[in-house]
């Protein structure tokens, strides 16, 4: 048994990871054997998601203990959970989908991400296909870069008929 001292630690610990982390998902992955659950931590680390089981009651608690309302995820705390932590929002989503290729967990129960809250595992698709905000400006540049590659195209060419122009009046 724990003492209350070594829980608050713990619930100021998650509450840390909660305020460091712009997104997490919760999820069930109970009914995994120890080399399932390996695996799944070492994708986690691969893709800089953390991943972390906790009580309910604890995570409760540091939900509580931070800035912000929670309430939306507190009926997802029962059973078995994990807490993802990941700084890209659509991260976590994709690691679960390729995961479960193999496996049945894990299993969605709900998430926070983007500032919004998903609830289910039916949102999983979603997720997956939410784009990070590097993903967007990315996105963005490529955009504006086209029309600039287009007048770069347009002038290099430009220059080599003005050249043959130059060559042939030169010639004359």
């Amino acid at each position: 048994m724990k003492t209350r001292e070594e829980k608050n630690k713990l619930i100021d610990s998650i509450a840390e990871k909660l305020n460091e982390y712009s997104h997490f998902y919760l999820t069930d992955i109970s009914g995994l054997n120890a080399e399932e659950t390996s695996s799944l931590r070492r994708k986690c680390y691969d893709n800089n998601i953390q991943m972390v089981v906790v009580k309910n009651t604890l995570l409760r608690k540091a939900f509580e203990k931070i800035e912000g309302s929670y309430d939306e995820l507190f009926d997802t705390l029962k059973g078995n959970t994990s807490i993802m932590f990941a700084n890209t929002g659509n991260a976590p989503a994709k690691l679960i989908k390729e995961f479960r290729k193999e496996n049945d967990k894990p299993i969605l129960k709900g998430a926070f991400v983007e500032e919004g809250f998903y609830i289910g595992d039916e949102n999983i698709d979603v997720l997956a296909s939410i784009k990070s905000k590097e993903e967007i400006i990315g996105d963005i540049v490529a955009l504006l870069q086209s029309p600039i590659k287009n007048v770069i195209s347009s002038l290099e060419s430009g220059k080599n008929i003005l050249a043959g122009v130059v060559k042939t009046l030169q010639n004359k």
